[in-house]
């Protein structure tokens, strides 16, 4: 049954065909992430083909030697429910390794992911609304990212993300169709958020803030640069964010269970006001 199955890292052309995969069950995936995610461990990101023919996928992306996160979990619907999916899974755990692996996997299967040693943290909660592109209160402290200086930018974003990633942040943050801004005071970086175009409308992620302030601030400013459908991924366990996301006429849309392979990493969760993405954590 197997014999003519293997796994493989992806192409570029494959990262093409499993965002389609990704935006057919309804992920909404970005319209650059490809060229973002593979910034970081471009080896994490397989493929399982039959015949020559890709029919499952996996992304365990190795940020560092104690943490990797898992996504892209699809098998195409008509392979389904023969193994394929399965031996594509363990394939990703086997690039993982030993390291504390973090997932966003759908509710329904919380129970299956328990019995690879996942456990459950929280919930993320995709909040949805509606841009309308209306100018947003100006503020002095508004700054593009590409004003900080770099070193500050990272050491921020490692004091709420689990790894260092600058070969992503930098990505991230200077993809010419992102818009990155930050919030300074006194000279220093107290928050900073980005916007992308997604397949449907908008995304926010990462917003951190120190403060519910900071992330009212960063948020009205970036969705004032957007028009249609706006998404912010929310930990539920942050009221704030949650109280931020209602305030601005949002509703939930998708959750998804936060869980990982050992002891939750020790993050600063009040101040994580939206998750970077659901990929790639």
């Amino acid at each position: 049954m197997f014999s003519d199955f293997r796994t493989r890292p992806m192409t570029a052309a494959d990262m093409t065909l499993i965002l389609d995969w990704a935006a057919a069950e309804g992920w909404n995936p970005g319209r650059n992430d490809g060229d973002c995610f593979r910034t970081v461990d471009p080896d994490g990101f397989i493929v399982g083909e039959l015949d020559g023919a890709p029919v499952a996928s996996i992304s365990v992306v190795n940020y560092d030697d104690r943490f990797a996160f898992l996504g892209f979990y699809i098998v195409r619907p008509d392979m389904r429910g023969r193994g394929y999916g399965w031996l594509t899974w363990q394939a990703g755990l086997a690039h993982g390794g030993a390291r504390n692996i973090g997932l966003d996997g759908v509710v329904a299967q919380q129970d299956n992911y328990r019995k690879s040693g996942f456990t459950l943290a929280y919930r993320n909660i995709r909040f949805a609304g509606q841009a309308d592109g209306r100018e947003a209160p100006s503020n002095r402290r508004l700054v593009n990212l590409a004003d900080v200086p770099f070193d500050e930018l990272a050491a921020y974003d490692r004091s709420l993300f689990p790894a260092p990633r600058a070969g992503f942040l930098r990505a991230w943050v200077g993809h010419p169709a992102h818009v990155a801004l930050g919030l300074v005071e006194c000279d220093a970086l107290i928050g900073y958020g980005v916007l992308r175009p997604c397949r449907q409308g908008y995304k926010i992620g990462p917003l951190f803030a120190d403060s519910e302030e900071v992330a009212n601030i960063l948020f009205e400013a970036l969705s004032a640069r957007a028009v249609g459908p706006i998404y912010l991924d929310v930990p539920e366990v942050n009221p704030a964010a949650v109280a931020l996301a209602e305030h601005h006429g949002m509703t939930p849309v998708f959750e998804t269970a936060r869980m990982y392979t050992g002891p939750a990493p020790a993050i600063d969760l009040a101040r994580v006001f939206g998750v970077t993405s659901f990929e790639l954590g």
